[in-house]
C-alpha cells in the first residue's frame, strides 16, 4: 500500500485494477444469471408461422398444410392455435422440402430450401472478415448480425472471435474469464508448440441451430508475443509449420467441409493475428462510423493494412479475395454532417461502398442491454416502427452481402 498525497494509503495500480475487474466480472455474472435462469444459458425464442414461413420462402398456408399433413417436425401451439417453430425446426422444414425437390428432379428448387455451398460446384468456403482499427464502427455488432442473419438463411455458419476483448463471444453468451480455460481460443489452433489443439475440438456449438463459435478472450494476445520470437527462432519455417500469416487459414481448412461460411470479428488493431486473418478472408467489411475523425482513421488504416499486406504477399501469402466493402454503421439519415461524409465516399469509392448503411436505432443498443442483438428480441419489445426500422436496415445489409458471397459462388 502506498501514501497518496492525502497521507492515505491506496492499493498499488495492478492490485486496484484487479480488485474492479474482480467486482465487474461478478456483477455480469449476477446479472446473466438474472437475464437468463436457471441454467445461465441463452436460448433463442421461437418463431411464429409467419416468421417461420419467411424465412423458409414459402406462404404461411403451406406451412399449414404441411402441419395438418404431419409432413416435417411440428410446430409447438399456444393461445389460440397459433403455430411456432425452432430454428431448428425450421432447418428441418428447409431439409425435407428440399429432399422433395430432388425427388422430384427440381435440384434449382432444391438449392433454395437448402442453401448450403457445393463443393463439388467450386463453391469455396466464404472467409468474411469485419474489421477497423478504430473503436465504436460497429464491427462486432455487425458480425454478430451477419453470422446470424446467414444462420437464420440457412447457411452452415461458424463465428470466430480473434478479438481479445470478447464482445463477440459475450455477446453470445459467454462470460470469457469464467466460461473458458485455457487453450479456448483459435489461439490453440494456431500456436507455434506442441499445445496446439486441433480446431474442430474448440469450436462449440450455440443457441442458434446451424452457427458454431470459436470464443475469444485475453490469450489471444499471446500470438501477437510470440511469433516474433517464432520468426527470430525460425520455429515458424520448420517443416510442415506454415508461416505466421497462414496459421489461420491452416486451421479454417481442418474444418471447411462443415461449413459454409465463417465470419471473422477482427481485433482493433494490425498486428499478425489481424494479418493471418485478412490472409486468410476471401472477403473483407470494413465498418465506417461517418465522423470525419473515424474517416480520417481509417485512412491511415487503409494505408498501413496496404503496406502490410504487400510485405505479406511478397513472401508469398494469399491475398484473393473476392470482395472488399464499406459498411456505414450507426448512420442518422437526418444528420447532414454525416450524410455529406457519406456522400463523399460514394464519390470516391463508387460501389465498393455497401448501398444499405446500418442505421442508428435504439432497438439495437436496447437488445444489448441484456447481451442480445435484433435477431433475437421480439418486435413485441419495442414500439413497432423503431423495430420494423432496424430490422429493415440490418436485412438490407445483410442481403447484399449475401448477394456478394452468392456472385462469389456463380450463383447470381
Amino acid at each position: 500500500m502506498a501514501p497518496n498525497l492525502s497521507g492515505n494509503a491506496e492499493p498499488a495500480a495492478d492490485e486496484a485494477i484487479a480488485m474492479d475487474a474482480r467486482i465487474l466480472s461478478a456483477q455480469l455474472q449476477a446479472m446473466r444469471e438474472r437475464f437468463f435462469p436457471p441454467t445461465a444459458k441463452k436460448v433463442l425464442r421461437s418463431f411464429t408461422s409467419g416468421e417461420a414461413a419467411r424465412l423458409i420462402g414459402v406462404s404461411d398456408g403451406y406451412l399449414r398444410q404441411l402441419s395438418l399433413a404431419g409432413e416435417g417436425p411440428q410446430p409447438e401451439t399456444g393461445a389460440g392455435g397459433r403455430r411456432f417453430y425452432s430454428l431448428s425446426d425450421i432447418n428441418a422444414l428447409r431439409a425435407h422440402l428440399a429432399d422433395q425437390a430432388v425427388a422430384k428432379g427440381n435440384a434449382a428448387k432444391a438449392r433454395g430450401y437448402r442453401k448450403w455451398r457445393d463443393a463439388g460446384r467450386g463453391e469455396h468456403l466464404q472467409v468474411i472478415a469485419t474489421t477497423n482499427f478504430k473503436g465504436g464502427s460497429g464491427k462486432t455488432t455487425s458480425a454478430a448480425h451477419l453470422a446470424q442473419y446467414l444462420a437464420l438463411a440457412g447457411y452452415r455458419v461458424l463465428a470466430i472471435d480473434l478479438d481479445p476483448q470478447a464482445s463477440l463471444s459475450a455477446l453470445f453468451g459467454y462470460q470469457p474469464e469464467l466460461d473458458l480455460d485455457g487453450n479456448d481460443t483459435l489461439y490453440g489452433a494456431i500456436r507455434y508448440d506442441d499445445e496446439a489443439r486441433p480446431l474442430k475440438d474448440i469450436i462449440r456449438k450455440t443457441y442458434f441451430d446451424g452457427l458454431d463459435l470459436v470464443p475469444g478472450n485475453l490469450e489471444l494476445q499471446e500470438f501477437e508475443h510470440v511469433t516474433p520470437r517464432a520468426l527470430a527462432n525460425r520455429q515458424a519455417n520448420a517443416p510442415g509449420q506454415p508461416l505466421f500469416f497462414a496459421r489461420v487459414h491452416a486451421a479454417l481448412r481442418s474444418v471447411e467441409q462443415d461449413y459454409d461460411v465463417v465470419v471473422l470479428d477482427c481485433p482493433p488493431q494490425l498486428g499478425y493475428l489481424t494479418l493471418s486473418a485478412l490472409c486468410a478472408s476471401t472477403s473483407v467489411i470494413v465498418t465506417v462510423h461517418p465522423q470525419m475523425l473515424d474517416v480520417a482513421s481509417m485512412s491511415q488504416f487503409l494505408f498501413m493494412t496496404s503496406d502490410l499486406l504487400a510485405v505479406v504477399r511478397e513472401a508469398g501469402g494469399r491475398l484473393n479475395f473476392d470482395f472488399l466493402r464499406y459498411l456505414v454503421t450507426r448512420f442518422e439519415p437526418n444528420d447532414g454532417p454525416q450524410a455529406q461524409i457519406v456522400g463523399l465516399m460514394r464519390s470516391l469509392f463508387g460501389d465498393r461502398v455497401l448501398t444499405a448503411p446500418m442505421v442508428k436505432s435504439t432497438a439495437i443498443s436496447d437488445a444489448g442491454l441484456t447481451k442480445e442483438t435484433l435477431y433475437e428480441v421480439g418486435r413485441e419489445n419495442f414500439t413497432r416502427a423503431t423495430y420494423d426500422r432496424a430490422m429493415e436496415s440490418m436485412n438490407a445489409v445483410n442481403a447484399e452481402i449475401e448477394s456478394l458471397m452468392l456472385q462469389a459462388w456463380g450463383r447470381q
